[in-house]
């Protein structure tokens, strides 16, 4: 689409010129006497439309159109030789791809990558909005960051991903973070070189958050880090509208990308020297569903993966709702596709998952893993639970701690309820005590600690096959690596062998990793 379709899709209504409340001396006479709040207000009302849930909701089928075209403008292709910039990321996978997205557009432009803030021309924090504790870091580091742009004025420095999508968040920045020169969201990636360039060149704070999603650009660069593992994203956004979650109004609709588009990526990086992808999506098993022209799910996708020769594919994050037969049966060929799945439940009871928008009961979760189970005796499991939702009750709760023992999931992400503003559960009274959620999450933890270290047990005395990625965080002589079922590994050998396959005696088993020793009749390094 053309540039003036953009402006009318995107929902932001951004006039060429903004009107300069600092120099214009007509605006400040006229709103000298107006509160903070109501300016902020009355310049977002050129700038700004905020994610709206009740639109989110309503949203409509519109086309989503598929670009290749994407190229950095010529008067911006060399604008960062002998500059650097620095991006700092939260929260999930998604939010890891879409960095290495923006660090491949920045390389693309000319700057060079830094991990020191103070040799940094432009810095963003790619930030996330599903729990208050990641908006906080943010706020925090955005304050950090004041004395070095006081120190470098001439330092770019921007906030973007799916806090910038809340209007709240945007609001709180412009009244009290003037440091900040850049703002954007999670759809307009893409136009990363023009906001830099009115970032460098305007005399606006640049303000450009689209909440409607966009289009699927493709052809994007990525400087991914490595050459091991690789992130694919093969969707976008989620329909599920869980009723403590942000994510619909962040990310948007779902829209998939075409089969052809994504396995040739993968073909890309299997010729690169790549053993490891991980297929994206926030409910990465709705993929597909949007087509309107054909039937392909994730498991055919997933069929069609399995014929390259790629040593392991895997993917996140999971819907229980969505994970269906085909699927199932795909996985269950083995081989490059790994029986590690993660499948989040968020609660045991099924009372408190209606109340949550899951869409499915406990009986039809251990249903799925009845299913799961029967095809792929081995398959581990690893899930997601929310305690201390609004009103949670002790009963509840241990339907919750009597699910993860019958499942026995081997690892799981576990957290307090935390009410996000535009959701649902946000607007719910909650009668249970602070103290109770976190004594609950205790024993939930306990509980998960248990399991974990006791499904790694059936690994001493083994041999696993471990991807090895790198040296141990905690000691340079020790290499470490994932096994195919996730499992993290500790042992010594030579330098030659990261990036490799690795067979790997297991000598010792702790809560949360094995360790061992190179096996001394493994396999050839392969």
């Amino acid at each position: 689409m053309n540039e003036q379709q953009r402006k009318q899709q995107s929902q932001i209504r951004q006039t060429d010129n903004p009107t300069d409340i600092k120099s214009d001396a007509a605006n400040i006479e006229r709103l000298k006497n107006t509160s903070s709040d109501d300016l902020i207000t009355k310049y977002f009302e050129t700038t700004y439309e905020p994610p709206n849930l009740s639109k989110a909701r309503k949203r409509g089928r519109d086309d989503v159109e598929v670009h290749y075209d994407f190229g950095i403008p010529e008067d911006m292709e060399n604008i960062g030789e002998g500059k650097k910039f620095m991006i700092r990321t939260y929260g999930c996978q998604m939010n890891e791809h879409d960095t290495e997205v923006m660090a491949g557009i920045l390389s693309e432009m000319g700057y060079e990558s830094t991990d020191d803030k103070e040799e940094a021309d432009i810095i963003l924090l790619n930030t996330c909005a599903i729990r208050e504790n990641a908006e906080n870091k943010v706020f925090g580091e955005i304050g950090h960051l004041k004395a070095l742009k006081r120190e470098n004025p001439d330092l770019i420095l921007g906030v973007c991903g799916c806090m910038s999508q809340e209007e709240k968040v945007v609001n709180r920045i412009m009244k009290k973070h003037p440091q900040v020169d850049l703002i954007f969201g999670t759809h307009n990636i893409h136009r990363l070189p023009h906001l830099v360039k009115e970032a460098m060149f305007g005399k606006e704070k640049v303000v450009e958050v689209w909440s409607k999603e966009g289009d699927i650009i493709e052809n994007l660069p990525k400087a991914r880090k490595g050459k091991i593992k690789a992130w694919v994203n093969i969707m976008y956004g989620c329909d599920k509208f869980c009723t403590y979650c942000i994510v619909p109004m962040t990310r948007g609709k779902e829209r998939s990308r075409l089969p052809e588009d994504i396995i040739q990526e993968v073909r890309h990086l299997t010729a690169q020297g790549y053993k490891e992808i991980t297929l994206l999506g926030q409910n990465v098993n709705a993929y597909g569903k949007d087509f309107e022209d054909s039937d392909y799910s994730l498991g055919d996708l997933m069929d069609d993966l399995h014929m390259i020769d790629i040593p392991r594919i895997r993917f996140t994050t999971s819907h229980p709702r969505d994970f269906d037969d085909r699927l199932i049966e795909v996985l269950a060929q083995g081989g490059n596709l790994l029986d590690h799945i993660h499948l989040p439940v968020q609660s045991g009871s099924s009372e408190v998952l209606k109340k949550m928008n899951r869409r499915y009961t406990r009986e039809e979760y251990l249903e799925l893993v009845r299913k799961i189970r029967e095809a792929m005796p081995n398959a581990t499991l690893t899930t997601d639970i929310i305690v201390g939702f609004p009103n949670e009750t002790e009963e509840q709760f241990e339907e919750t701690m009597s699910l993860v023992e019958e499942v026995g999931f081997e690892a799981a992400f576990t957290f307090i309820y935390s009410p996000r503003e535009g959701t649902p559960a946000a607007r719910k009274q909650d009668d249970v005590p602070e103290e109770v959620k976190k004594q609950r999450l205790y024993r939930l933890n306990e509980l998960v600690n248990k399991q974990s270290a006791e499904s790694m047990k059936q690994y001493k005395d083994k041999v696993v096959q471990v991807l090895v990625e790198g040296e141990s965080k905690k000691d340079p002589d020790v290499l470490a690596g994932y096994t195919e079922r996730n499992k993290l590994v500790n042992f010594k050998g030579p330098q030659s062998s990261v990036g490799k396959i690795v067979d790997v005696h297991i000598t010792e088993t702790r809560t949360w990793s094995l360790n061992g020793v190179m096996a001394e009749t493994a396999a050839e390094v392969k």
